[in-house]
């Protein structure tokens, strides 16, 4: 199958905002080529080539996704060419200084390509994240996650996954309900159930993510705790959990708050991460405009996770 790879450089700003387009346009994920980040990497001694020079430009992110090569696509990229520019006018910047461009490539171009750069990882006190080809000798309290995300989001590895897989650490209790909102790859739920929740529902809104999550967890022979499906956002998740995730982005996490009410079980707990640090007020504001309170934030690498619950239960 073909897919034409769409890049937009834009700044920090606005990385949000366009990857809501992108994913309004029918990507199911966005790739984000922050330099920032890229030179965080080298400076850690983590990065297998740590040797490369760094980035000295780094007010400048490049977001790409992917979209299927068949009659609709031509009807996309005018769409998301024309809410760049409506994005422009509304946040005052220049729409010609951020060049969107677009080339074909096949499956095999990129759908393993990336597989070069994923390795074995402890992501928190006890989850270690592990490609499905690797090997890898684990130690007596390790909690190995086998992960091979295939075409849709999430390694385990990137800090907005990372720090929910800390937080699942200390937060998942034995037997409890947990929903997985826009699960990509299935990581977090996988990483739920591994932990001790009792039932995980895990359902993203593309149909091939959906497919990749229950692969994995039937990777990690989990799938007598954890089902996967299709849903938007909370619509297809029926009655309530103790424990909802989503590590989506912040416009996502504050339309979440009006289905959230009857889904979030009392007493219960909202995980929200793929938040860009200058994006924390808008969802705490829209948090608390709906009775909800911010119990922690947790910041890492210019992005930042929340804890939220219901008002009433503090």
């Amino acid at each position: 199958m073909k897919w034409a790879e769409v890049s937009i450089r834009t700044s920090h700003e606005e990385t949000e905002l366009i990857a809501e387009i992108f994913h309004d346009v029918g990507a199911s994920g966005v790739v984000i080529e922050d330099p920032e980040e890229f030179n965080s990497y080298i400076d850690s001694g983590l990065f297998d080539y740590s040797n490369l020079p760094k980035a000295e430009q780094t007010n400048i992110v490049t977001i790409k996704a992917y979209l299927p090569v068949d009659e609709e696509l031509d009807d996309r990229l005018r769409t998301f060419e024309q809410r760049v520019r409506d994005l422009a006018k509304v946040d005052g910047f220049d729409a010609g200084s951020c060049p969107i461009e677009w080339h074909t490539v096949q499956d095999e171009d990129w759908a393993d390509n990336w597989k070069a750069y994923f390795h074995t990882e402890k992501v928190g006190g006890l989850i270690v994240i592990k490609p499905a080809w690797e090997d890898y000798e684990a130690s007596p309290d390790d909690i190995v996650i086998d992960l091979d995300p295939g075409a849709a989001f999430g390694t385990g590895t990137h800090p907005t996954t990372a720090m929910c897989i800390r937080e699942l650490e200390s937060a998942v209790k034995g037997g409890m309900r947990v929903f997985d909102v826009g699960t990509g790859s299935g990581v977090l739920a996988v990483t739920a159930a591994k932990l001790g929740a009792g039932e995980v529902i895990a359902m993203d809104y593309d149909r091939t993510a959906a497919h990749v999550a229950q692969e994995n967890v039937e990777r990690n022979h989990v799938e007598d705790r954890v089902t996967t499906g299709v849903s938007d956002l909370l619509r297809s998740f029926t009655g309530k959990a103790d424990l909802i995730i989503a590590n989506i982005i912040a416009d996502i996490v504050i339309r979440l708050f009006d289905e959230l009410d009857a889904h979030l079980a009392e007493g219960g707990h909202l995980l929200a991460s793929g938040i860009i640090d200058e994006r924390v007020a808008d969802v705490t504001e829209a948090a608390l405009s709906h009775g909800f309170a911010i119990d922690k934030v947790i910041e890492e690498s210019g992005w930042a996770a929340m804890v939220i619950s219901r008002g009433d239960a503090q």
